[in-house]
């Protein structure tokens, strides 16, 4: 019996002790939530303050001058960038790096430079040094004369046969044109041809040489510049050389010869008088076809020379001289030098 009241006695005591613990947890839990409660409070009327004068003075945000550095500050940077020897980096690099670049650019070079010499192999391999790989069409040839100088609308000779120094640009031109014409070079590097009758070649090889024919500068007559160096340009006779231009292959007139007239353009055909040609006015057939300057090395284009012996003193020609021939066109209205050529003459006393 009286264990029983001592046990329950004990019980007592401890529900007794534990109370207040509880009561003093609580009581301190709700002292700490007050706390933060009363912190956030604080917080939001710190961030809802107005602002003072100091934080108005925008001057103190601006960024501050940065300090002037010294020329030998600058070097100093230099020289750590070039070489920095805490970190053994070279330009900001390290060995293992520049070495990566120059093995990634290295290879990217060398097969950039594979890639375009096998394009250009590939190219070079399938057309001929000799000939055009790809003719489906060849133009009509234009012609050129000389001595020309060239005008804003064309070519001019424009003289005075008493003054010299008005004349010798047209002679000294025609005595470097007709240079390669000298009658001992034309005999040394040439052959005598058949004429009327064009040199075909095309049985040889393909890289052989292909003999040319001689034209030699004694044919032309009084504008070969052998009887009268001056042309016939200090008499008012004068003289121009006439020429068709070169095409690959082209077998000009389809076996008739082309020939050349000349005649005025604008003005009265008496003024112009007669006109002379030589050797003739036509362009030989066994000056043709023409190979190209890798085969055909000595090949010389055939000349018509033609003078105009009985020209109008003191009178503004425009003079055109026209091929003739077949497959020929000498009247293009885009091309003023296809098969024909123009240019105003003008002498002088």
């Amino acid at each position: 019996m009286e264990a029983e009241c001592t046990a329950g006695g004990a019980e007592e005591l401890n529900s007794e002790t534990s109370a207040p613990k509880a009561r003093a947890g609580s009581l301190h839990k709700h002292s700490h939530e007050l706390a933060e409660a009363l912190e956030v409070e604080q917080e939001g009327l710190v961030e809802h303050q107005p602002l003072e004068q100091d934080d108005l003075n925008f001057e103190r945000w601006k960024p501050k001058p940065k300090p002037k550095r010294t020329l030998h500050e600058k070097i100093g940077d230099l020289k750590t960038y070039l070489w920095n020897p805490e970190t053994k980096e070279f330009m900001g690099r390290s060995g293992k790096s520049w070495s990566l670049i120059l093995f990634f650019y290295s290879a990217l070079y060398i097969f950039l430079a594979a890639m375009f010499a096998g394009c250009m192999c590939c190219l070079m391999w399938s057309i001929s040094p000799y000939a055009p790989t790809y003719n489906d069409r060849v133009m009509p040839p234009g012609m050129t004369m000389t001595p020309h100088v060239h005008d804003v609308h064309g070519f001019e000779i424009i003289f005075n046969a008493s003054d010299r120094s008005s004349w010798k640009k047209y002679a000294r031109a025609l005595e470097a044109q007709l240079k390669p014409y000298d009658d001992a070079v034309q005999e040394r590097r040439n052959i005598a041809c058949m004429q009327d009758a064009y040199f075909m070649q095309d049985d040889l090889e393909e890289s052989a040489e292909r003999k040319s024919c001689q034209f030699k500068r004694s044919w032309l007559g009084p504008c070969s510049g052998m009887p009268e160096k001056d042309f016939g340009y200090s008499a008012g006779k004068p003289c121009i050389l006439l020429k068709m231009n070169r095409i690959l292959g082209y077998l000009p007139g389809q076996g008739t010869p082309v020939n050349v007239d000349c005649g005025v353009k604008k003005g009265t055909p008496e003024a112009l008088g007669d006109v002379e040609f030589y050797p003739k006015n036509i362009f030989n057939l066994m000056y043709y076809p023409y190979y190209g300057k890798l085969r055909h090395v000595n090949y010389t284009s055939p000349l018509v020379a033609v003078r105009f012996p009985n020209l109008q003193l003191d009178t503004h020609l425009h003079v055109q001289c026209k091929l003739n021939g077949k497959g020929i066109i000498n009247d293009s209205p885009t091309d003023r030098f296809l098969g024909s050529v123009s240019f105003t003459l003008e002498v002088g006393a």
